[in-house]
């Protein structure tokens, strides 16, 4: 019953409509909120790991997401061949490379 009065338009007559705009702007607040802390930072996460796959060449020394250590023999579209030591090599997907390890060029 309390509820349903709540509800109920005022007797004077204002009908609540500032209510409404105050709701609509809150609305959009947590929308770019959620736009700036999430949706946003995973877009540049995902543009950086395609740049990531899309440089990977042969040689380079690469760590899958299963955590396996090798060093790229062969690259096809969409799969890698890795040497994983003693002339062992494995076909993998492309987007199971997690990281590339860069050597500096600058060691001592």
């Amino acid at each position: 019953m309390e509820i349903l009065l709540a509800m109920a338009p005022s007797p004077d007559g204002s009908g609540g409509g500032g209510s409404m705009v105050s709701t609509l702007i809150m609305f959009g607040a947590i929308f770019a909120i959620f736009y700036f802390m999430i949706i946003r930072p995973q877009q540049k996460r995902a543009k950086e790991r395609e740049k990531l796959l899309s440089a990977i060449e042969k040689g380079d020394k690469v760590i899958t997401s299963g955590g396996m250590h090798a060093t790229i023999a062969g690259i096809e579209d969409k799969i890698v061949l890795l040497d994983v030591g003693n002339n062992v090599k494995m076909k993998f997907d492309r987007s199971a490379v997690a990281t590339v390890l860069r050597e500096s060029s600058d060691k001592k």
